[in-house]
Order: C-alpha cells, then sequence, then structure tokens
C-alpha cells in the first residue's frame, strides 16, 4: 500500500506545479458556468413550473459542476498511459515490482484531485457572493454536507474506476482514439455533465439512474442543491457503492487477462 500512495502523492505534487493552466482553467469556468446559469434563466423566465428543479437549485448545479470538473470530466485523461500501450514503453512498467492497476488508479486519483483543488476554492468563493438564485447557496444543514462529501468522494472513485477500464480495454486495441471518443461523448451525457439527470423525461431518467454513469457527478450535485433527498438518497449512495465494486471487479478482470497476454508494440 505504501508505494501506492507515494505515486499518488508523487502524481498529486505534479498536478500542484500546473498553476498558470488552472488559472486559464477557472477563467474559462467562470465564464461557462456564467454562460450556462444564464441560458437556464431565459428558460425558466418563460414557464418555471415545467421544470424539476429550482432555479437556484440548477444554479448552485453548474456552479459545483464547473468547480470540481476535473473530478468527473472523463476527457481528463493520462496521455502518457495510453502513449506506453502504443509505443512498447509499457514493458518498463512491467519490470516494475508493483500492479499495474493499482499505480495507474493511484495516478489517476491523484491527477483528479490536484486539479480540483486549484480551481476550487476560486469558484466557489464567486458563486458563494452572487445573489440568489444565481450564485451558490449553503447546504440544508451538516447532514447534508456530510453526505454531500460522501457521495462526491464516491462519485470520483466511479469515475476513475470507469477510466481506468479505458485504460485496461487499449491493451486489446490498435488505436486508444476510437475508444476516448465514444466513452467521452457517452459519458458526458449519462452523467448529467450537459443537463442535470432530471431535466430528461421520466422513462429515459429512469434507466439511466440506474447505469454506472449517473453515480458519477449526478449524485453528490443533485445532494447539495436539494434535489435529492431522503430515501433517494440513501438509493444513490448504494448505487454509488455497486458501482464502485463492479468497475473494480471487471477493471482488475481486464487487467489480469492483458498480464497474460500482452503484445508490446514498438519499443
Amino acid at each position: 500500500m505504501k508505494k501506492y500512495i507515494s505515486f499518488f502523492r508523487l502524481r498529486f505534487s505534479m498536478g500542484l506545479q500546473y498553476r498558470a493552466a488552472a488559472l486559464a482553467g477557472v477563467a474559462t469556468q467562470f465564464f461557462w458556468g456564467a454562460m450556462e446559469i444564464l441560458m437556464f434563466r431565459a428558460f425558466y423566465r418563460t414557464n418555471p413550473g415545467a421544470f424539476p428543479m429550482t432555479l437556484q437549485a440548477t444554479c448552485a448545479y453548474v456552479w459545483l459542476q464547473q468547480a470540481f470538473l476535473a473530478l468527473f470530466v472523463t476527457w481528463v485523461l493520462e496521455n502518457e498511459i495510453f502513449d506506453s500501450i502504443l509505443n512498447g514503453n509499457i514493458a518498463y512498467e512491467l519490470c516494475r515490482p508493483v500492479n499495474i492497476y493499482n499505480m495507474w488508479f493511484s495516478r489517476n486519483l491523484a491527477m483528479r484531485i490536484s486539479g480540483a483543488v486549484l480551481r476550487c476554492i476560486p469558484i466557489l468563493l464567486f458563486a458563494a457572493f452572487l445573489p440568489a438564485p444565481y450564485g451558490l447557496m449553503a447546504p440544508a444543514g451538516l447532514t447534508n454536507f456530510f453526505l454531500f462529501f460522501l457521495t462526491l468522494l464516491m462519485g470520483v472513485g466511479v469515475t476513475v474506476a470507469f477510466c481506468m477500464l479505458v485504460y485496461m480495454l487499449c491493451f486489446f486495441t490498435i488505436s486508444p482514439m476510437g475508444l476516448r471518443i465514444v466513452t467521452v461523448s457517452m459519458v458526458e451525457f449519462l452523467s448529467g455533465g450537459i443537463i442535470p439527470l432530471p431535466f430528461l423525461p421520466d422513462g429515459v431518467r429512469q434507466i439511466i439512474e440506474l447505469l454506472p454513469f449517473a453515480s458519477m457527478q449526478n449524485v453528490p450535485l443533485r445532494i447539495y442543491s436539494g434535489d435529492l433527498t431522503g430515501g433517494g438518497t440513501l438509493r444513490a449512495l448504494l448505487l454509488q457503492v455497486f458501482w464502485l465494486c463492479i468497475l473494480v471487479a471487471a477493471g482488475k478482470i481486464l487487467d489480469a487477462l492483458a498480464m497474460k497476454k500482452v503484445t508490446v508494440q514498438g519499443g
């Protein structure tokens, strides 16, 4: 375990060095979040009662989504891993006395957390001082905040576990490009990254909420905004635990299969 913690610390420290990139990202996310809120505001002005979430809850969802963007987007993947599989440098990784899956999992987790640490505080502070209903309101209570934090951690775990499947599947493909394009497009929509899942039609939404993608950013952001409460929160948390176990188990199986028959290209 100590060696994987060391990989986590090294990647986390490396991620904190990119302050200029984080500053540019914060500026981009300010404007993107503002444009999203203005768009929702126009729709809400037409017919506020036609939407499943209040405007204040939707604005809170948008600002939290921008603040913790680095934790959940699946297009934040390590090109270094893909390159090592393609050019044969994975052979050096296989020589180390470590498990490839565990090492990459800890690295990917550290990369996401370091990116979120640099960006979340300015965005949250900015959103907190905006007038209602366009800013970020305080959580309903201490219990609500604890559930938000717990499901946020679980959601990050599910996201990283899913990304690990993408890495492992690349051992069985010639190029990872097609796999990356499909997974990014699919996860972005099904996880609530484009629009919150409650805005989808009931029949479609109920099916999507059972999939692993809904256990990513959808759950913690809706808990904080007050859209997900009571029994729905417990059900969502149990689904997060379920999908985290399933995705990690599937990744471990693919890891074992890849290590039994890996073909090094190039190198």
